[in-house]
């Protein structure tokens, strides 16, 4: 184990598929002390496994079974051997190097600490007007359904505690998995801290993200977990460092 600011393991989960010009750019910014980094590969046609694994010794390489964003990260979820497990995008949107926040955040006593570009500090050089108001459009539905206090509901920048990935019970493929994990920590009692983040602008390539698609499979979500899962939960929610019950 690497001497490290925590007494805990980390592991790093890093979706790609075609991305082998951004992860020079997304591993620099990797704090060293990291225990395990998975590079999910969803098939990729360049040279992502191989610049990946020349980049990072010791990297580990999961090869994605199905397609979508989500499924990269429930099998790299299920990979992991880490205390902590960190999901970040390998498209250099997000910064490694504050990945130091979100592990405090969880250290601290969150359960599940949750990126935010909306929150104090929190940024976005991306994100375009549309889905900027989808996003807040969405967010707020979900605080009036789930009562919660999110700022910023469709962000992937995430890290919880590994002990919990049973409770967020992860089963769907796309892009809509970071909403499902947001709702599900919720309901399920998970302590949840929102940690500012910057998002940046993909380096190159362009965005798998399509945002009135994406968009609509969002909203199903919100509406389908409010039908099947909602009560008898008591609810323990951080906003922005303030603990709520």
């Amino acid at each position: 184990m690497n001497s490290a600011p925590f007494a805990f393991s980390v592991s790093v989960i890093v979706p790609a598929m075609n991305e082998a010009e951004n992860l020079p750019h997304v591993f620099a910014t990797l704090p060293s002390w990291i225990d395990e980094v998975i590079l999910v590969d969803g098939n990729s046609t360049d040279d992502t496994v191989a610049v990946a694994k020349a980049l990072r010794p010791g990297l580990r390489v999961v090869t994605q079974t199905r397609r979508g964003k989500g499924n990269a990260l429930t099998e790299g979820f299920a990979a992991a051997t880490g205390d902590i497990i960190v999901m970040i995008d390998a498209d250099g949107s997000t910064d490694g190097r504050e990945i130091h926040a979100f592990v405090t955040a969880l250290v601290e006593g969150a359960d599940f600490a949750k990126g935010s570009r909306c929150a104090p500090g929190g940024g976005s050089d991306d994100i375009s007007p549309i889905r900027s108001l989808g996003n807040t459009m969405l967010t707020k539905m979900t605080n009036r359904l789930y009562g919660t206090r999110y700022t910023d509901l469709c962000y992937g920048y995430n890290a919880f505690w590994a002990r919990h990935l049973d409770a967020l019970d992860l089963d769907c493929d796309g892009f809509e998995i970071e909403t499902l994990m947001n709702i599900r920590a919720a309901q399920a009692g998970l302590v949840i801290r929102e940690v500012p983040s910057h998002e940046r602008s993909r380096i190159h390539g362009a965005s798998n993200l399509h945002a009135v698609r994406d968009g609509l499979r969002v909203l199903r979500t919100i509406l389908r977990e409010r039908e099947g899962r909602v009560g008898g939960v008591r609810l323990h929610q951080e906003h922005a460092g303030h603990a709520t019950a």
